[in-house]
């Protein structure tokens, strides 16, 4: 029973979290396009002066990808912050609410925004003339990749929402998840960056990922890596952050919400 209730309780805060983003048209809609509006401006402005073995299409759609993780994490940090700070929490905690359901409400309502987000760069990607060539089973497991992906930076993103005392602290503190992608594979191979800039774009959680859906989705990697290669890496580096964002998330709720 005490599940049914705590399920119960978690689908209400996930329909709270996405009705309050539809609300909020503007960051909506920012977190959506944005993206979308990235890829148009590299694909056809820059796209002609980077060399990427391909058509530059082809190469900067899983960056764009995994930047909208990015994004989609300072929206969520700033949701969590803009509860903590508001007493609305301690309104459902004077109600029988399961405390664990409103910090599910956020990352369920973030993974659905990402995902959402996705989808309109994989459209807008078809549209410019990215044309992956991975089989039904890639497409599978680069999806996968994905939302492990989405979900660690979601739960990380909602320690950085705890962790600070404003909104506007929290969109601040996720400047570098938004930043970060920059210095990876996204956007130009490592060997073609400064040397100082190689071994942080080498050596990131980023870079794993991108070049796994490249490697799912294109049949290559920038970094001449095997794929099997770097999807062990990324599934690793999505493990950590996953674990260790979950256990600080939980623990600073329960500290910031104790009586």
């Amino acid at each position: 029973m005490t599940t049914a209730y705590a399920l119960s309780d978690t689908r209400v805060m996930i329909a709270r979290c996405l009705r309050r983003s539809l609300r909020d048209p503007e960051a909506f809609f920012t977190a959506l396009m944005l993206p979308v509006v990235l890829m148009l401006l590299f694909v056809y402005v820059f796209g002609g002066a980077m060399k990427s073995g391909g058509t530059y299409a082809d190469y900067v759609v899983p960056g764009l990808i995994v930047l909208c993780a990015g994004f989609g994490a300072g929206t969520t940090a700033v949701a969590v912050a803009v509860d903590m700070s508001s007493g609305i929490v301690d309104r459902f905690r004077s109600m029988p609410i399961h405390g664990s359901s409103i910090l599910a409400g956020h990352i369920v309502a973030s993974l659905a925004r990402n995902l959402l987000a996705t989808a309109l760069v994989i459209a807008a990607g078809l549209g410019v003339g990215w044309r992956p060539t991975g089989s039904p089973a890639a497409w599978a497991a680069a999806v996968a990749m994905v939302t492990a992906f989405i979900l660690a930076m979601s739960w990380l993103a909602a320690a950085f929402g705890l962790l600070v005392r404003s909104p506007e602290a929290a969109n601040a503190a996720t400047f570098v998840l938004m930043f970060l992608p920059y210095l990876s594979t996204a956007f130009v191979p490592a060997r073609t960056m400064p040397a100082v800039l190689r071994p942080v774009a080498a050596n990131q959680p980023f870079t794993p990922v991108i070049e796994t859906m490249r490697g799912l989705w294109m049949g290559h990697t920038s970094t001449g890596a095997a794929v099997g290669h770097e999807a062990w890496i990324a599934a690793a580096y999505c493990a950590v952050i996953f674990v260790a964002a979950f256990a600080a998330a939980s623990w600073l709720f329960r500290h910031r919400t104790a009586a």
